[in-house]
């Protein structure tokens, strides 16, 4: 999983960017189930970049 930059989200298309969200959600959905297996890093990832998309949305 790739974090995305502002500028990256920016030259996106909005169908992407939609789509891209719903594909964080669901990575964040497994990787709640995996945070104790130490897992919350990348969990925290996946947060800021969901912020990213629906601040630039």
């Amino acid at each position: 999983m790739a974090i995305l930059k502002i500028k990256d989200i920016k030259a996106m298309r909005k169908e992407d960017r939609e789509k891209k969200l719903k594909e964080l959600k669901f990575e964040l959905i497994k990787s709640k189930g995996k945070v104790s297996q130490g897992g919350s890093l990348k969990t925290r990832e996946i947060k800021k970049t969901i912020a990213r998309l629906l601040t630039i949305k």
